[in-house]
């Protein structure tokens, strides 16, 4: 089996639209949750959430038409992935090359843009490309255009974990030996008063008002995860090959677990039982031993259910006295949850903490709840001599997915 590796990655997120604004934002501790600038909360009792800021679609070479005709979270796959490529300078043949970037929601604002039309103008009025901008396929789709990808196009949909199963699937491919580079990753742009609305009816949102007190992970006070957008991307490329061509290598990919709950369309399985064996599924495909030095992103949400219960399922998979040694943090506390694109950010995230030795913290976290006793590396940044990391993700409808990396090393 081929090895693989990062050699682009690029980001819009709402603590930097490149990969250098986030991390060093994310070393910081910086929040990138405020007021909802978008649109008028009266009615709403959430009123925070990670918006991107300052994002202009031409910088990433996105022309006028498409700017104008996509959809939110497609025009952030564009910009991320031109990013990631940019930065890897591929040169792959376009059927060795490709596409794996899903998303959990996918178009809403073209949705809700519609069906307004519909309802005001009847159905003569809505556009021809609704269905085309709306689904959640087309970001993939266009990103694959825009690059000349022609290989295997696979967009992922499992909710919240939809960009870490994206970068799984893509590692497993380019490991068999289907493809040789893929474009990996996710989009999500669904801060609208319908989602909000929603998420809040559902009992998932907090309703703090402060934005550093709302996404508050593995805290006892918290209400409930924050909402956030952007995209989330990475190259991966066949190692020989990558070496070969002497392109910058972040990480090695080493290892993926995907598992189901089987369980509630929402509620996490309370004894983290399948989490877990996602979590052990990565970490024996990579060889984990007990004296590797481990950096956990945690999927981390600040929701009542998930941070107890995956605090659980880490110990489980590690066994209790490796688990008080390991470092874990939620970066869900500087960036909101992303939703589908969330997994990418965090694999990221986890890739540039194995590759510089810095974990980044929990922002917010001021009260540990005493279910969550493992060391979330509260508040500050802290240096670490890493040697392996692991990327969680846990979505609506039982879906876990966890990703392992190692530092690269020749």
């Amino acid at each position: 089996m081929r090895r693989v590796v990062i050699t682009g990655m690029g980001v819009i997120s709402p603590v930097g639209n490149n990969i250098a604004e986030l991390w060093a934002r994310l070393k910081a501790g910086f929040c990138g949750i405020d007021v909802i600038r978008s649109f008028d909360t009266q009615d709403l009792s959430v009123k925070v959430a990670a918006e991107i800021k300052d994002f202009e679609p031409a910088l990433y070479g996105i022309d006028a038409p498409t700017a104008r005709k996509a959809d939110l979270f497609t025009l952030y796959a564009l910009a991320a992935s031109a990013q990631a490529m940019e930065e890897s300078k591929l040169g792959v043949e376009p059927e060795r090359l490709g596409v794996y970037i899903g998303s959990g929601i996918g178009g809403i604002h073209t949705f809700i843009a519609e069906c307004k039309k519909y309802q005001d103008q009847g159905p003569n009025r809505v556009s021809p490309l609704f269905i085309p901008t709306m689904i959640a396929n087309i970001a993939s789709g266009n990103v694959a255009i825009a690059h000349n990808a022609q290989g295997p196009c696979l967009p992922i949909v499992t909710a919240c974990a939809t960009s870490t199963h994206a970068i799984g699937e893509a590692f497993l491919a380019i490991r068999h030996g289907y493809a040789d580079a893929i474009i990996a990753g996710g989009a999500e742009a669904a801060i609208t008063p319908l989602a909000v609305g929603g998420f809040n009816n559902s009992r998932a949102l907090s309703r703090s008002p402060d934005p550093l007190r709302a996404s508050i992970p593995f805290d006892i006070q918290r209400q409930g995860f924050v909402m956030g957008e952007g995209a989330g991307i990475v190259v991966l490329e066949e190692y020989e090959r990558a070496v070969k061509r002497g392109a910058h290598i972040h990480a090695e990919l080493t290892g993926y677990g995907n598992t189901c709950d089987a369980f509630h369309y929402t509620a996490p399985k309370p004894d983290g039982s399948a989490a877990s064996r996602a979590m052990k599924l990565a970490l024996d495909a990579s060889a984990f031993q007990k004296n590797d030095c481990l950096y956990i992103n945690a999927h981390g949400t600040g929701t009542p259910l998930n941070d107890p219960t995956e605090t659980a399922a880490i110990k489980m998979a590690l066994g209790d006295e490796t688990a008080h040694r390991v470092l874990v943090s939620s970066t869900k506390s500087m960036t909101g949850h992303m939703l589908g694109a969330a997994g990418a950010i965090e694999i990221i995230a986890t890739a540039l903490a194995l590759q510089d030795g810095i974990v980044p913290p929990t922002i917010g976290l001021e009260e540990p709840d005493p279910l969550c006793d493992l060391d979330y590396v509260p508040n500050v940044a802290r240096p670490a001599n890493l040697t392996i990391g692991l990327s969680n993700s846990l979505g609506f409808g039982g879906h876990n997915a966890s990703v392992a990396l190692r530092t690269y090393s020749k």
